[in-house]
């Protein structure tokens, strides 16, 4: 199975057991990471679903690419600079392209999401309680709430006012004048 992944700007096609560089990424030689941004996936002609498709890769190295050199000249000013660049660059080992890994992934992710909803719902019937006891505290509340609230949008409406009278009328422009037209006296 192949896939088409993105990453830093550039997209690379990429099946089980390549070797690609690409630019910089977080990790040590030895690190598992991920490619999440898969935009083709397929075998042979048929195509699956990008979405469900995950590429894991391990780091073997981090390197620097081939030196670059970045000279500078002006003619005739006697300007000359010189200077090299190696871009950063990650080495990996593409380990499996496959659609288990995302699924796999999820779902620890869904189980985690439903344990806390349990806990919510405990935790409301907890506070309830409370509530009922001071009724009057969240009235307070409530009305200075909207006390506050109230100069905010009277200073809010007062402002454009202010300035649709500042505005004055823009000035007519004059006529243009017409080319005066030479005569060479020819006539």
């Amino acid at each position: 199975m192949f896939a088409v992944v993105r990453t830093g700007g550039k997209q690379y096609r990429v099946a089980a057991g390549d070797k690609i560089a690409v630019e910089k990424l977080a990790g040590e030689a030895g690190d598992t990471i991920t490619l999440g941004d898969v935009l083709l996936a397929g075998e042979g002609d048929k195509m699956a679903d990008a979405g469900k498709v995950s590429v894991s890769a391990e780091i073997i190295a981090q390197a620097k690419g081939e030196k670059v050199v970045v000279f500078k000249k002006r003619r005739r000013h006697n300007y000359r600079r010189k200077n090299g660049h190696r871009q950063q660059m990650t080495l990996l080992r593409i380990l499996d392209v496959g659609e288990g890994a995302k699924k796999a992934a999820a779902k620890p992710a869904a189980k985690k999401a439903e344990a806390p909803k349990t806990e919510e719902k405990a935790a409301p019937a907890k506070k309830a309680a409370p509530k009922k006891a001071a009724p009057k505290a969240a009235e307070a509340k409530a009305d200075t709430a909207a006390k506050k609230a109230a100069p905010k949008k009277v200073a809010a409406t007062k402002a454009p006012a202010a300035k649709t009278a500042a505005k004055k009328p823009a000035a007519k422009k004059a006529p243009a004048k017409k080319a005066a037209t030479k005569d060479s006296g020819d006539a």
